[in-house]
């Protein structure tokens, strides 16, 4: 397979291309649900307990907010959310005044926040791959078709607004 500027694509991203990306963001939790039950990891006493899962409900729910304003404002411009996919138009309001993936700083937040909520630590080491994945996959792909796409009015998104944040 190849992605968009013609380069090949190692099988495994090809594969993971092919699943909506805020599911490898749940795959990627359950797996670290798995690994924390086969090889638990200490989490803060009772006492602080309570204050990281009222931090990780703040935290969840500020993400979840970020990343459903991102799919709303994408839904109101009719156009697509699916990487590689050609998009409707130049989304460049709403959230992406401030990033130009703010689902996925989105869901890496609230994917935190769950963390926290369950004081659980191997969910978090594995959300390193799969931000790795997204931000030197996906993303590139995504910006190819972008620039196929809309050319000069892309680039200067890209140099008025960061990645993430």
């Amino acid at each position: 397979m190849t992605d968009a500027s013609g380069e090949a694509i190692p099988l495994l991203f090809s594969l993971l291309l092919r699943i909506p990306v805020p599911w490898v963001f749940v795959l990627t939790y359950l797996l670290g649900v798995v690994l924390e039950a086969a090889w638990p990891v200490q989490t803060p006493a009772a006492t602080k307990a309570n204050l990281v899962s009222l931090c990780g409900a703040l935290a969840f729910s500020v993400g979840a907010i970020v990343a459903g304003w991102g799919l709303v404002t994408f839904r109101k411009a009719r156009t697509t959310t699916v990487p590689g996919r050609t998009s409707a138009q130049l989304v460049t309001w709403g959230p992406y005044r401030f990033s130009r993936n703010p689902m996925y700083v989105g869901l890496v937040i609230a994917y935190v926040g769950e963390a926290m909520i369950l004081r659980q630590v191997w969910p978090v080491v594995l959300l390193l791959l799969t931000v790795a994945y997204v931000n030197w996959v996906v993303i590139p792909l995504e910006q190819r078709k972008l620039e196929e796409v809309f050319g000069d009015e892309y680039m200067r998104y890209q140099g008025r607004v960061r990645r993430w944040l």
